[in-house]
């Protein structure tokens, strides 16, 4: 069995740092890079490039509402064609960020809020859809399973991949607990890497209301601005290894 840990990368701005990005490219198999518009700024990106590629990272666009005051964590009632354009934007810096550090874009994964939004917003998953197909019709896309982001993206041909959530809590019905509910992120790392180790297997883990979930899925994520995140990263690849997991990109390609 073979699983992907992926983290959220490139979230600070300025002198404003998030995150302790180099610690977690020398733990994660995939790295969601911020694209400017919920964080990150160029040379907060490039850095962030130029540590997947040395560590055969794959590097993924983590595109998101135009919020940074918000960190992306608002929704927007974005116009669908305004929004594929943002998006299309936001793949297409981080390529070029990407290629000059010696990678490129290899997945997308919407952030924060637009990532919640298009669990059922039927117009907005079909923007990114858009966004992705114009970009290349063959990149991968990463997100809930069961989202209408994902099945369209699946209609409209692109490769799809699932993911679950180490350190976020979900409701019985396999979506995110809202944040700002008590007990949504989850701290312990030996309860983190536990219920990983369970994810990986396809075995139930338990919703915020105490019921079984189970959770398909392809890809791990570790929250990069939840503290501790290293600890927990470390944690999760270490158990998942000892379980006899092989950690790669989902996407199956490296740097």
């Amino acid at each position: 069995m073979r699983i992907d840990l992926n983290a959220d990368l490139a979230e600070g701005f300025g002198r404003w740092e998030l995150g302790d990005d180099d610690a977690l490219l020398t733990v994660v198999t995939s790295a969601n890079v911020a694209c400017g518009f919920h964080a990150g700024d160029p040379t907060v990106i490039r850095g962030a490039c130029r540590q997947a590629a040395a560590g055969r990272v794959a590097v993924g666009a983590q595109v998101g509402y135009r919020d940074l005051a918000g960190f992306g964590r608002r929704f927007i009632d974005v116009p669908p064609g305004e929004l594929a354009d943002d998006v299309l934007y936001q793949i297409g810096a981080l390529d070029g960020l990407a290629r000059a550090s010696g990678t490129r874009v290899r997945y997308v994964k919407p952030h924060g809020a637009l990532y919640n939004a298009i669990v059922h917003h039927e117009e907005q998953a079909g923007a990114v859809v858009a966004a992705v197909r114009a970009w290349d019709p063959g990149t991968p896309v990463l997100g809930l399973p069961g989202s209408r982001w994902l099945a369209l993206a699946e209609a409209a041909g692109l490769p799809v991949y699932r993911e679950a959530f180490a350190d976020r809590a979900y409701t019985p019905f396999g979506t995110l607990v809202p944040r700002r509910e008590r007990g949504a992120v989850l701290h312990d790392p030996e309860e983190i890497a536990e219920r990983c180790v369970r994810l990986a297997r396809g075995e139930p883990i338990t919703a915020i209301d105490g019921t079984p979930l189970v959770v398909h899925a392809d890809s791990l994520c570790v929250h990069g601005d939840t503290p501790g995140a290293v600890v927990v990263a470390l944690a999760v690849r270490e158990r998942l290894e000892a379980e006899g997991l092989t950690l790669r990109a989902f996407t199956g390609e490296e740097g």
